[in-house]
Order: structure tokens, then C-alpha cells, then sequence
């Protein structure tokens, strides 16, 4: 059995299906932007100031998943863990602009935005605290211990 052969034919299925929904995607964003131009030129109250906020966050949300599309597409169907950690970061942080009339929401928020910059700290090549490098072969576990 060839399963190469399979795995190229579902990975192509899987590009244009991820192909179709950026698609979809992109045209919300640009239904977004028209409805965020026109509350530009509406009346200023509360009402259309939180609605603006809550548009310009469904577009930013959309245009994240439009960009981890492309990069699952070109990390070779598979997306980075850093990526996610700062997409993440990004999505809270957009969370903790729109909702912050809640104290212990916005401390909760704030503390998860602090774990995972202590998460992606752990991930980044070259820190103190990094995974990278700390593998070994099993025959290299037991190599500097004596033998009894």
C-alpha cells in the first residue's frame, strides 16, 4: 500500500477545504469593514461605540484565523505551539479592552495573560527557562553515572 500517495491526495482535499473557509472568511472581514464605516459616520452614543468595539474585534478575530490558516498551510499542516500561545495572548488581551467592568474578570484575565507569557518564555529558544536542548538519547541518560 502506498500511503504516500494518500496522504498527498488528503493533504490537497484538506488545502482546498481550508482554501474555501479562508475564502468565506475574508468575506465576513470585508462585511465587517463596510458595517465599521458606516458606524463611523452614525451618531456618537454608547450604544454604537460599544457596538464599533464589538465589530472591530469580530474582524480582528477573523483576520487571526485567516493568518493561521496560511501559516498551518505553510508550517506543512501543522501550527506551532508559540503561534497559538500569541494568538492566545492576543485574544485575551483583546478580551480584557472590550470587558472590563468586571474586577474579577479582568484580574482572571490578567493572570492568564501572565501564564502564558510565562508559557511562551518556556518556548522561546534561548531562554533560561527553555525546553530546547534538554532532550536526550536514552543510551546518554545513564552515561556520566558510575557503574556499580
Amino acid at each position: 500500500m502506498n500511503f504516500t500517495l494518500y496522504k498527498k491526495i488528503l493533504d490537497r482535499i484538506i488545502d482546498l477545504i481550508l482554501g474555501v473557509a479562508s475564502v468565506f472568511i475574508i468575506i465576513y472581514m470585508i462585511r465587517y469593514l463596510a458595517d465599521v464605516g458606516r458606524l463611523i459616520f452614525d451618531d456618537v452614543s454608547t450604544d454604537n461605540f460599544e457596538l464599533f468595539i464589538q465589530e472591530i474585534t469580530a474582524f480582528f478575530m477573523l483576520f487571526e484565523f485567516v493568518v493561521m490558516l496560511i501559516r498551518y498551510i505553510q508550517e506543512g499542516h501543522h501550527i506551532p505551539i508559540r503561534y497559538l500561545v500569541l494568538i492566545s495572548m492576543t485574544a485575551i488581551l483583546r478580551q480584557l479592552l472590550v470587558v472590563h467592568d468586571n474586577g474579577l474578570q479582568t484580574l482572571l484575565l490578567a493572570a492568564s495573560i501572565i501564564l502564558l507569557a510565562a508559557v511562551l518564555t518556556m518556548f522561546t529558544p534561548g531562554s533560561r527557562f527553555s525546553f530546547h536542548g534538554q532532550t536526550k538519547k536514552p543510551d546518554e541518560v545513564n552515561s556520566g553515572d558510575p557503574k556499580p
